[in-house]
């Protein structure tokens, strides 16, 4: 087995010291015998060896205590400190790399990663407690058009414009997230039909309502949206392919509406 130094040091420190205390110790047996006797003879030049020798054995201590294992221990303290600060730095740079991950840039909304990780924990949860699960799938209409005539960064003005307005209108439970492109999510637990279709009329109308200003030119976008209650069996890809199948009907309908 092997000793650190730190262990090591500490072993000679302890060893010096006990040699002082049986030094010590027994120049103290020589005195309690008889103490006149022995200071006087022969036992006196010896005595005083014994308390050179106890002298120097403590000296040592300090001196080894003072210049070797206080250095080794402020090392250790330093070495500590900077693993200290790196783990909490990591640490931070994780949390930072992942919510990086489970966020979208643009809009600063909930990304396609964190909708899929999100939808089907809420469907495990919502079929243990046995409420329903509604889910929205928004898609912003001739969103090609804004990009084509009046440029992306027009375009990713208005997707923020847009997420805010979807943010300010849902609950602080609802999920809602960017799915990509112009296309948005929002997972309503705890609703029925008719409510998921009242909720998604408001946020239809709210979207219609907000507008993005570029030069001279004042934009305003619709939204089509697709609504789907899970069934309690399916997946939640096939929850999802449902939702979605809705939103394609709403745009072969004409756009700007809700099919559920």
């Amino acid at each position: 087995m092997r000793f650190h130094k730190s262990e090591s040091a500490f072993f000679v420190f302890i060893t010096l010291v006990l040699g002082a205390c049986v030094t010590v110790l027994y120049a103290q047996k020589l005195l309690s015998i008889d103490p006149a006797v022995h200071l006087a003879g022969d036992q006196a030049p010896y005595l005083a060896k014994l308390m050179f020798a106890t002298a120097v054995l403590l000296a040592t201590a300090l001196f080894f205590g003072v210049f070797f294992i206080y250095p080794l221990i402020r090392g250790q303290v330093k070495v500590e400190s900077r693993l200290r600060a790196m783990t909490e730095t990591l640490s931070a740079r994780s949390e930072t790399l992942e919510h990086a991950a489970l966020t979208d840039g643009l809009t600063g909304m909930q990304n396609r990663r964190y909708f899929d990780d999100a939808l089907r924990e809420y469907l495990e949860e919502f079929e243990r407690i046995g409420k329903p699960v509604g889910l929205m799938i928004l898609d912003l209409d001739h969103f090609k058009e804004v990009n084509d005539n009046h440029g992306h960064d027009v375009g990713d003005e208005v997707l923020r414009t847009v997420a805010s307005c979807l943010r300010d209108l849902t609950r602080y439970h609802d999920v809602v997230a960017r799915l990509g492109g112009e296309e948005f999510a929002v997972v309503a637990p705890n609703m029925d039909r008719d409510l998921l279709v009242k909720f998604a009329e408001r946020i239809r109308k709210a979207v219609a309502s907000v507008s993005v200003t570029s030069g001279n030119v004042r934009l305003k976008v619709t939204t089509s949206v697709g609504l789907a209650i899970w069934d309690g069996k399916e997946s939640a890809e096939e929850f999802y392919r449902r939702a979605d199948r809705q939103l394609y009907n709403a745009k072969k309908q004409g756009r700007n509406r809700v099919c559920a």
